[in-house]
Order: structure tokens, then C-alpha cells, then sequence
């Protein structure tokens, strides 16, 4: 089936999608649908639904009584029965939805914001687990595809987890993710690479933000950033300039807005493990133990283990819109609130975003080029992990922060990288590494072959790079990143 052309990419989800919908076992079906909102689900689903001739439907904000009864409004529009159904009940409602598929083939039916809907039943899942079950009425009449749609990370994935009356009942579990940085360049259609990162570690790989939350306004080029993020980001008329607040109030597993918040703005100041975020909001460590992991679960913010220190956890916000809105947008809020003030709150915030937005981002960035679009063989054997580190230096006093750490079989040190967005790149980097190796070695590390990589937003010099590269080191320029170089 001809993906349409009103899609930009998401071809592999599509093809699974295919084939779920087009799986020839005479039974009913069922397929999880999640990922995190602005990611483009629906348009997905609902282009799906039409190439399929089945049914889709985005369940409302309201009370039982209010989406049964859309149910069968909208149910019997897509039947083209006289008068909307009048059902008594979800489960007699879910019980038509799949009676659509009693004729012998396949019908796709998609029930999106299914947590708007669980939330009104929570016996939801129960009902349908009875629907589609070995003694459920239509399980061999019916040959349903049922897609279930979410952005509420927690719930979706609590779906088929545990004890879930769900559980072992799917036949496809998709999360529909953000564009990588590649692919948001093309769907933003920015030539300059330089601006396409400035223009990332903001807005990140969500469609939505290019297509309804900024009216397709595209930087016109690297002069055109600065005003860009003034009448967009930074504008209190356009949607962008709120999304993140209304991403954490949407999600329901978050309660307390303002403690979340600030393990966010410790987070995007630069504190990654807990410790650090516990001391930023003057709190023991032990009390921010559940709002990191309601965080985590909910898809705000990433987990990754220090590959040095099997008890580390460094913490990352997963969506740049909300760096950006806690380094940026929150300390300044109430000026930028007042018209005419972006620009000049824009000049004096750029320092802190080069430090705690772009910065970090074209880290985060680079751990990306080497997990998903290194050439083979570039460090040396098969990459099995990449992170980043931390490593005590006794010697100098200090702790050595280490940008991309790239592990492979048996946890030997494959290679460690420097990252700097704005800065030029030379020696002194080389044996830093260099010397950070040496105590990788020193504790035990295995770090025989250990590569140094450098990944730069400036370039190399010619002369720089052809003798570092003799060496084998890796390094790695803006061209390389993109697929350019």
C-alpha cells in the first residue's frame, strides 16, 4: 500500500502499520500506538484509516455519557446509518467498533487519545480484553485490526505491562519518535548546517513545531536566526512560546507542576545525576527519586547509566523545547509576556544559550551521529553503547566530563570524544583525552585501541586534521555529521 504523499517520511512505521492492517489470520487483531505529542500519530492513523477504508476515531475530553454518545455519532456517519446509534454502555459501544469487521476482511479501526477514553471507563481496557479474548463474542467473527493511540507515555506503556488486562494481547507495540537531526534538516528544508543545529536545539524533531506551532515561518538563512527566535520562540502571540508548560500539565502521571519543574530547570542548567539536582533545589537525593522516575517513564527525561560508574545516572531532558523554555523562556517570563521585549531579552540571553541549549544539544547531537550514522569501522569494532562520563582526576583535583563514550564488546573503551559547539579545536583536546585514557586504564577499564574523537562546530584546520588523523583519531566537522562530508 502506496504510503500518501501528504506524509514526510515515517516510512518504516508506515510499512509496519501495513502490515498489521494487512495480516490475513481470520481474528481480530490488536496494535499499541504511542509516542510523544506534536510527533504527527494521528496524521499517521487517520491517513491510514482512509487508504484502508476503516474507521477512526480521537476520543474527547469528556464524561462517559459525552463519548458514547460521539461514538455513535460519528459511528454512524462513517455507516451512513440514518440517525447516530444509541448505546448504553462503553462496552456496548467497543462491541460495534469491532462488529465493523464481521464481513469477512480486514477493517482498520483506530481509537486515538485512548487515555481520554480509559480515563472516563477506567474498565476500558478490561472491556476490550473481554472483547478481543478466546470467549469474547466477535473473537472469530470479527477480523478488527483495533489500533489503540496515546501520547501519555506512562499509560501507553502500562497498556501491556504487568498486570495490564491487555497484556499478551497485542500483535504490534509502535512508538512513533521524534525526527532525528537529519531528518528535521529536511523536513525544515534548511540548507545551512550551522543554523540547522542552532534550529534543532530548539525546536528538536517534532513536525508539529514547524507545521501548526510556528505557521511553516523557516529561518531564511544563518542572519535570519536571531529575528527568527524572536517573533517565534521568544513571542508570547505564537503557540511555541507556551508548548512546554502545556506538555507537562497535559500528561496526567505528573502532579505536583512546580516540583517538576524545577528538576527540569536543574536539568537543563547542567545538573545530570541526581545528587546535583537534589543540591540545586535543596532537597536530599532520596526525595527526587520518584519525580526522576515519573519523569522518565512519562518521556520527559532520559536515563543513561555513567559507562565508569556502574551506580551513576545522569539525567537528560528528551525534548529540546523544554531546555529551551526552562534555560530561557522561564527566567525571563514576565518581560517577555510585555510586547516589544523579545529582542532585547534574546541578546541577553544568548550566553546562556549557547551554554545550556546549543551546547549540550550538539553533544547530545554527536552521541547521535555515533550510535546511528557512523561510517562502519570507525572506531574500531562494533558499537554496542554510547553515553557519557564522568572521571575522577586525583592528580588535578577535578573531575573530567567526558562528552561521547563509545563501548563495545566486553565494555572495552572503543573511543572517548570532546565535543565543542563555538570553540576551536587543537592539541590541548587531543591530551586531555589522552590523558583521560590513561586513567580509564588505571581503574581497570579495558582501553587497549581506545580512539579519540572530536567533534567540532568550527572545523579543522587542514594541517590539524591530516595529522591527528594519521594518529587515528576521529574527527568529525558539520559536513561529516550530515552525511555531507
Amino acid at each position: 500500500m502506496k504510503k500518501p504523499g501528504t506524509l514526510f517520511d515515517r516510512d518504516w512505521e508506515w510499512d509496519q502499520l501495513v502490515r498489521f492492517t494487512g495480516d490475513s489470520r481470520p481474528s481480530i487483531a490488536l496494535g499499541i500506538v504511542s509516542g510523544r505529542r506534536r510527533q504527527g500519530k494521528s496524521w499517521l492513523l487517520h491517513a491510514l484509516a482512509e487508504a484502508t477504508g476503516g474507521f477512526y476515531y480521537e476520543a474527547i475530553d469528556g464524561s462517559e455519557s459525552e463519548i458514547i454518545r460521539d461514538i455513535g455519532v460519528k459511528l454512524a456517519s462513517f455507516t451512513q446509518a440514518p440517525a447516530p446509534f444509541g448505546f448504553s454502555s462503553m462496552e456496548q459501544a467497543l462491541a460495534a467498533l469491532i462488529e465493523l469487521a464481521t464481513r469477512g476482511h480486514n477493517t482498520t479501526v483506530v481509537l486515538d487519545e485512548f487515555p481520554a477514553l480509559a480515563a472516563a471507563n477506567p474498565a476500558a481496557p478490561s472491556i476490550l480484553r473481554n472483547l478481543l479474548g478466546p470467549g469474547g463474542p466477535q473473537r472469530n467473527r470479527s477480523r478488527a485490526r483495533l489500533l489503540l493511540c496515546g501520547s501519555a507515555l506512562h499509560f501507553m506503556g502500562g497498556l501491556l505491562a504487568g498486570q495490564s488486562p491487555l497484556r499478551g494481547r497485542a500483535g504490534l507495540e509502535l512508538i512513533v519518535p521524534s525526527f532525528d537531526f537529519r531528518k528535521a534538516r529536511q523536513f525544515w528544508r534548511i540548507r545551512d548546517l550551522a543554523l540547522a543545529v542552532k534550529v534543532f536545539s530548539i525546536v528538536g524533531g517534532t513536525p508539529a513545531y514547524r507545521r501548526e506551532f510556528v505557521a511553516d515561518d523557516v529561518p531564511r538563512g544563518p542572519r535570519d536566526f536571531d529575528p527568527w527566535v524572536a517573533r517565534t520562540a521568544l513571542s508570547p502571540a505564537v503557540p511555541l512560546f507556551r508548548e512546554a508548560r502545556y506538555l507537562l500539565a497535559e500528561d496526567p502521571a505528573i502532579g505536583d507542576l512546580g516540583l517538576y519543574n524545577s528538576v527540569l530547570s536543574a536539568i537543563a542548567y547542567g545538573e545530570t545525576t541526581s545528587a546535583k539536582i537534589a543540591g540545586r533545589l535543596g532537597r536530599p537525593a532520596t526525595a527526587l527519586a520518584h519525580p526522576l522516575n515519573v519523569l522518565a517513564d512519562a518521556g520527559f527525561v532520559a536515563r543513561e547509566q555513567d559507562p565508569f560508574h556502574e551506580k551513576r545516572v545522569h539525567y537528560a531532558i528528551t525534548e529540546p523545547i523544554v531546555t529551551f523554555h526552562h534555560a530561557i523562556l522561564r527566567p525571563a517570563w514576565s518581560d517577555l509576556e510585555r510586547p516589544g521585549r523579545a529582542a532585547e531579552v534574546w541578546r541577553r540571553s544568548k550566553p546562556t544559550f549557547e551554554a545550556q541549549v546549543l551546547g549540550p544539544a550538539f553533544e547530545s547531537l554527536c552521541r547521535t551521529w555515533v550510535r546511528n550514522f557512523a561510517e562502519p569501522g570507525t572506531f574500531g569494532g562494533p558499537v554496542r553503547r554510547v553515553a557519557r562520563g564522568l572521571v575522577p582526576d586525583a592528580g588535578e583535583h577535578r573531575t573530567h566530563e567526558v562528552d561521547v563514550v563509545v563501548m563495545g564488546d566486553d565494555d572495552r573503551v572503543l573511543a572517548i570524544g570532546e565535543a565543542k559547539w563555538g570553540e576551536s579545536m587543537g592539541d590541548a583536546d587531543v591530551e586531555r583525552l589522552r590523558r583521560i585514557a590513561t586513567l580509564l586504564s588505571t581503574r581497570g577499564h579495558d582501553t587497549r585501541g581506545t580512539r579519540f574523537a572530536l567533534f567540532s562546530g568550527t572545523g579543522f584546520s587542514a594541517a590539524f586534521r591530516s595529522r591527528r588523523e594519521a594518529e587515528g583519531c576521529v574527527l568529525v566537522d558539520l559536513k561529516r555529521l550530515y552525511g555531507e562530508g
